[in-house]
């Protein structure tokens, strides 16, 4: 089977509202394809003389365009941003908030293949079109929305709120000692965040004092026990990954660049009550996000001790806790324990989102895996500047990323390294 190198990509200021700028989906998607060409050293003839050879696709993320900005057919829409991809094979592919990885999988199948040497990664979401609560509601259809998201507002909160109380029941956890513990989660992100340029909460305030105090005017209680400190952002962004063959790499003089060493995909039951019931028999809260972490490290022929950084969906604080023992840094109902021993946290053992993560990032949605795949590339390339990890002087050897769908309904892991 074919290695599977990660040439680069590109992010956009996640901090910026398209909207208010008056740009459209064709801007946006100009602008990070063009920095992602830049990034990889190709031009739009590049693409040309590759798709003449059929040698190139596209593999495009995206959760809901078709609510938030009226627009589907979003391979095809590829063709409004350069005349260079009339005739390159392109599609949409969606999974809700792991929409990114999807289309990442895709990508890295066709390669495996032998099909394509290069499939370029586009995913994007933008998702200030609509006021909060519209906002919210969509949201809700990453869900089983007619039994889990209609007519309730803000659904998600609600639903990894439920996470939390869940989490506190199976395991008999002090409930303000778990709570104190994701506002830590919390204040991590956030404080990495500011050493990310294109992070959305960069310039925002956030510390333990106000992350643990739940319920006041300044972080309103927003589902069940999460409050507005544990949430992850709304976001307009993009992001651009370039994948390529053995033979393209070689041809390009980059074969020394990280490549994909493992993966692993699974689906839990759809709605959460299902999930908690068929999780019962488990040590693990989110078994199936433990089997899928496990299929990568069996994929991959590592194990949690290789693993240098770790970037994760935390959506809430709720989601993060859980990935801690699902990446096997704790044992399953232990997770605050790598939180109030600093392994997670950016200069610890086992840093976890050193980017800000979902909270400290941003979330567009559709975008977010790829975006987390591109940050985990930079890591073990050494090129993620002010957030980059550093073990004994050296950039990470290994890193893992997870992105999840729903209410950890589809679930996403990938191992980049060198």
């Amino acid at each position: 089977m074919e290695t599977v190198y990660v040439l680069g990509g590109a992010q956009t200021d996640f901090e910026r509202n398209w909207t208010k700028e008056g740009k459209n989906v064709i801007a946006l998607l100009k602008e990070i394809i063009n920095d992602a060409l830049d990034d990889i050293g190709l031009s739009y003839g590049d693409i040309k003389n590759l798709n003449q050879q059929n040698r190139i696709a596209c593999c495009v993320g995206n959760f809901i365009a078709e609510n938030y900005i009226d627009q589907g057919h979003l391979g095809a829409l590829l063709t409004e941003v350069n005349p260079a991809f009339y005739g390159v094979p392109s599609a949409r592919y969606e999974a809700a908030c792991a929409s990114g990885s999807i289309a990442l999988d895709a990508a890295i199948a066709k390669i495996k293949s032998g099909d394509y040497d290069l499939v370029l990664v586009i995913c994007w979401e933008l998702m200030k079109t609509v006021d909060s609560k519209v906002c919210g509601d969509i949201l809700g259809k990453a869900a089983y929305y007619e039994k889990e998201g209609k007519g309730i507002s803000y659904p998600f909160p609600k639903l990894f709120g439920k996470l939390a109380s869940e989490t506190i029941e199976k395991y008999g956890l002090d409930q303000q000692r778990y709570l104190d513990t994701l506002a830590k989660i919390s204040v991590i992100n956030y404080s990495n965040a500011k050493r990310n340029p294109l992070a959305q909460t960069r310039k925002w305030f956030m510390d333990y004092e106000q992350a643990s105090k739940r319920g006041t005017e300044t972080n309103a209680q927003i589902g069940g026990l999460l409050a507005v400190s544990d949430c992850s952002q709304v976001t307009d962004g993009a992001a651009v990954v370039a994948l390529a063959s053995e033979r393209l790499a070689s041809e390009l003089g980059m074969s020394d660049q990280p490549f994909v060493k493992g993966y692993g995909h699974r689906n839990a039951p759809m709605m959460f009550e299902k999930k908690m019931s068929e999780s019962v028999d488990s040590p693990y809260i989110l078994p199936w996000t433990r089997q899928t972490v496990e299929d990568a490290y069996r994929r991959s022929s590592l194990s949690v001790e290789d693993i240098d950084v770790f970037e994760t969906h935390d959506c809430f604080t709720s989601s993060e806790y859980a990935a801690i023992s699902c990446f096997g840094i704790t044992e399953p109902g232990k997770e605050y324990e790598a939180v109030e021993n600093g392994m997670i946290a950016f200069s610890g053992a086992k840093p976890i989102n050193p980017s800000g993560g979902l909270i400290g990032c941003g979330h567009p949605v559709g975008a977010s895996g790829c975006r987390m795949f591109l940050d985990i590339y930079k890591q073990v390339q050494g090129i993620a500047g002010g957030y980059q990890v550093m073990k004994e002087g050296k950039a990470p050897q290994n890193a893992m990323m997870l992105n999840i769908g729903g209410t950890a309904t589809t679930n996403y892991v990938f191992i980049v390294g060198k």
